[in-house]
């Protein structure tokens, strides 16, 4: 991330849905707490991946979510610029891309 994306001035994509954002993060870490106490109180392994797939899926839609608002916003206003900064901010989504798909 540059020095440019954090200033005060800047507003990220997802700005406009941060509280949606922050419910949802509430409760995938209610969810690998209670991963965590299951492990603890030695559930059954399969219930226990079970809900581990589902945490994986509520976690990749938010990376989703937050990759697609990354590219209305910051990649779309960055092209808009061009230049050095268009060209930083489509390898910066490309590069998430793929971390998101090697995970």
């Amino acid at each position: 991330m540059t020095a440019a994306s954090d200033s005060p001035a800047h507003h990220h994509g997802y700005i406009t849905d941060k509280e949606r954002y922050l419910s949802r993060l509430k409760r995938i870490e209610g969810q690998a707490r209670g991963i965590s106490k299951m492990v603890d109180d030695e559930k059954y392994c399969i219930d226990i991946l079970t809900q581990i797939s589902a945490l994986t899926n509520a976690l990749q839609a938010v990376a989703i979510g937050l990759l697609d608002d990354h590219l209305k916003h910051c990649v779309v206003d960055a092209a808009r610029a061009g230049g050095d900064e268009a060209d930083a901010k489509i390898k910066e989504a490309s590069d998430a891309i793929a971390r998101l798909v090697r995970s």
